[in-house]
């Protein structure tokens, strides 16, 4: 059975402090985790040694909304995924629409960075989607194919098993619009589509698809129960206790 998971990424709020705070209510909120089941938090960079010493049992983890491609070197303010790993992170987020964006980052840096999460070990969490003008434009099929072609589909079948897609249509993150589940199971069915035929039936069937877009307590439980929707990752409502527990409590 394929991983159902809540994510949350938590993007620049909080102090280490209250995002400690916040995960330990979290996990004393939330139901008892099936072996299925997972919870991610993703807090910004200077949390993250703070939260992964509470994570890393009951099925719940930490991880990183960014990492270098770089190993070492004279990349100021950059951070490897070797130390991400030495101070606990197990994940790492990569090609957010907002590092896209706003940063500017390529489908070849988006590459390179992939490359570097699956080398040392951790879990990617892969984001792709489109802007509402290339849904308009009836182009959200082709972009969402060029961007997993262009910077995942160069990984092995076998390093497959440590990569989590996130879709997010760009145009329902922080706006208040979400997807219909019809919406986003379409494209969920379409990206399991595509991981078959850039890798094979196996990968298709076993990679976990989460939805990124404005998911909250009143909407997770019927995208949840799409047929290749695996679980959310999670905006605004993972910085709320109440509504992240009722998300998690939402996983099938």
């Amino acid at each position: 059975m394929r991983k159902k998971i809540a994510a949350g990424n938590w993007k620049m709020n909080t102090t280490p402090n209250e995002g400690k705070e916040l995960v330990k209510n979290i996990m004393a909120g939330s139901p008892e985790l099936k072996v299925h089941q997972e919870v991610y938090f993703f807090p910004p960079f200077t949390h993250l040694a703070a939260i992964a010493e509470v994570t890393g049992k009951q099925n719940f983890y930490t991880g990183a909304q960014n990492c270098s491609q770089h190993e070492k070197g004279a990349y100021t303010g950059e951070i490897s995924t070797n130390m991400l790993k030495a101070i606990g992170a197990g994940h790492v987020i990569i090609g957010h629409s907002e590092r896209r964006s706003i940063f500017g980052e390529s489908h070849e840096i988006l590459k390179e960075k992939s490359s570097a999460v699956i080398a040392a070990g951790l879990t990617l969490v892969f984001c792709c989607g489109e802007t509402l003008e290339e849904r308009e434009s009836e182009q959200h099929y082709k972009i969402i194919d060029r961007q997993i072609k262009e910077s995942l589909s160069h990984v092995t079948k076998d390093d497959m098993k440590k990569v989590v897609i996130a879709y997010e249509p760009v145009w329902a993150i922080g706006t208040g619009k979400t997807a219909s589940p019809e919406q986003a199971q379409d494209m969920h069915g379409y990206i399991r589509t595509l991981l078959k035929s850039y890798f094979d039936e196996t990968v298709a069937s076993q990679t976990s698809i989460l939805y990124g877009g404005s998911v909250n307590a009143a909407n997770a439980k019927e995208l949840f129960s799409q047929a290749d929707i695996d679980g959310g990752l999670v905006g605004g409502a993972s910085l709320k206790p109440e509504e992240f527990i009722a998300i998690i409590q939402a996983l099938p």
